[in-house]
């Protein structure tokens, strides 16, 4: 058994908890599909200081330009972030794998002013902290993102890649096929394309293409490195323990919403 499967075993409990997780269960309408979508777009977003940070780490974005000698990592990093920042939407237009989230949102009548208003903030070059406080961030997303950015600022490339491959990467395919499986697309004749195209294209990347070149990028940082392995799974167990602490709070809102709506009625 090489590193990358005894990692992968010894996450399998977590894995299956998510696979497993009740979240898939509540999303039973379009509406519950949204709330859901709310509130994960900060996972989504954050999720590319994970990538742009080992681009950072990974290649040479500054000029004047030298070599960093490390080709295959490059190139894995590369093509991800081509995919994830410059992908074509279903209708052909190139767009982040964010904005085409963004507008998935729309579509089935997601509200995304909380996520514009902290995605403002942070361009006019304040902290999460402050964008956080803005719009009231409820602690279970804002201590995901922390937790993402604790990552980040490791300067360390292997945690980085840990939980960006078996926090997000790894992960994202079950996640998504059991979301695809319990939601509905359409509601009252209304189709929801994007949405569909979005789950559909991160299936297909994730599961085929960025998933095993994710692997293959922790192996090539980690090497023989006995103590680097063990920052990985470390790194990887947190991820996942964040990230179902993330649906646990995503599962209770939905359900406190639909039992408001019951009692409405």
């Amino acid at each position: 058994m090489n590193q990358i499967q005894l990692i992968e075993s010894k996450l399998e409990p977590l894995r299956n908890q998510l696979k497993s997780h009740h979240l898939y269960c509540t999303l039973s309408s379009i509406d519950d599909v949204a709330i859901f979508m709310e509130k994960h777009v900060f996972a989504v977003w954050d999720f590319m200081s994970l990538l742009k940070s080992l681009q950072n780490h990974l290649t040479n974005v500054h000029t004047p330009w030298t070599p960093k000698g490390k080709g295959p990592t490059a190139r894995f990093i590369n093509e991800i972030v081509m995919a994830e920042e410059s992908d074509v939407n279903e209708l052909g237009e190139a767009m982040s794998h964010y904005e085409m989230y963004i507008d998935a949102m729309t579509q089935v009548g997601a509200d995304t002013s909380n996520i514009d208003l902290f995605i403002k903030a942070i361009e006019e070059g304040n902290n999460i902290e402050y964008a956080a406080k803005q719009i009231d961030l409820e602690p279970p997303i804002l201590e995901f993102i922390q937790f993402t950015m604790e990552v980040v600022n490791s300067n360390k490339p292997h945690c980085i890649a840990s939980a960006f491959t078996f926090g997000r990467e790894d992960v994202i395919p079950d996640m998504f096929l059991e979301i695809v499986s319990q939601s509905q697309t359409q509601d009252n004749g209304k189709t929801y394309g994007k949405l569909l195209y979005y789950l559909n294209r991160h299936i297909e990347l994730d599961g085929d293409e960025h998933g095993p070149i994710s692997l293959k990028m922790v192996a090539e940082l980690c090497g023989e490195d006995a103590k680097k392995w063990e920052e990985v799974l470390e790194t990887a167990k947190q991820a996942l323990k964040f990230r179902l602490k993330l649906w646990d709070h995503i599962t209770e809102a939905i359900l406190k919403l639909n039992t408001l709506e019951l009692q409405n009625t």
